[in-house]
């Protein structure tokens, strides 16, 4: 499939590689920290939903003027002088103790995301979008409630799923429910379940002014996009939450 560019320029194929997307979750469940993969997976699979994102994101309120800008919101997130002054109870100070706490940065995703490829940084509409999809990813675990462990990793891939529509999403929210288990009766597909249910609930966050938003109050925030409380996900001790999906599916 080929879709135009905003300015006329010529079609951008966006095929989808379902093999290779296969092979990188095989190593993704073999090693969550492997987050390699997981660009691998939604460059393999995203790029068609990433462009019908893109001209979505167009029709929205701040749309016109976020595509007309083009901000980069990776800059932003590392500049801690920014950061720094973003007030008390805000979207952007729960973020910057959430990074800060799990020893986060959005340089390192920026650099994750680059191993094996250059688009991600074409000068190209979709190429920004996917950018801005990926530098969103830690304020979706701060907006959504979720930790950076096992379980919360694999419900904000299921919110993200509901969010975005994108294939890469819906393979890994499987793929990792499937392996997943249930020790001492902890319900972990429904927290997974439930993180999809909540995403579609919620409004579309790839339409945020996220530089507008990061100064707001947090839970002003979760409430006008419809976000509540994760009521599975927290009933789930933090330290099962780390052992809900099994370490072992063999490495390709």
């Amino acid at each position: 499939m080929a879709l135009a560019d905003d300015a006329g320029a010529a079609p951008v194929v966006v095929k989808q590689d379902w093999l290779r997307a296969l092979k990188a979750l095989r190593r993704l469940l073999a090693d969550k920290d492997d987050t390699a993969q997981v660009f691998i997976i939604m460059r393999a699979l995203n790029g068609k939903r990433t462009a019908r994102n893109y001209w979505r994101l167009l029709t929205t309120v701040d749309g016109g003027r976020l595509a007309y800008e083009r901000v980069e919101l990776a800059p932003r997130l590392m500049d801690q002088a920014w950061l720094e002054s973003l007030p008390p109870g805000s979207v952007g100070a729960a973020y910057r103790e959430f990074v800060r706490g799990e020893r986060l940065s959005a340089q390192a995703l920026v650099e994750i995301s680059q191993k094996g490829t250059t688009t991600i940084e074409d000068k190209h509409p979709y190429a920004w979008f996917g950018r801005r999809t990926r530098d969103a990813h830690d304020i979706w675990h701060v907006l959504a409630g979720y930790g950076r462990d096992p379980l919360g990793e694999a419900c904000l891939v299921a919110f993200s799923f509901a969010q975005t529509r994108g294939a890469g999403w819906a393979l890994i929210a499987i793929g990792v429910a499937l392996r997943s288990q249930r020790y001492d009766g902890y319900p972990y597909r429904r927290a997974i379940w439930e993180g999809f249910r909540r995403g579609l609930k919620a409004r579309w966050l790839l339409g945020a002014d996220y530089e507008r938003l990061l100064a707001e109050p947090l839970e002003a925030v979760r409430a006008r996009f419809r976000i509540p409380p994760p009521r599975i996900y927290e009933s789930i001790p933090p330290a099962f939450r780390e052992r809900a999906v099994p370490r072992g599916a063999p490495k390709t």
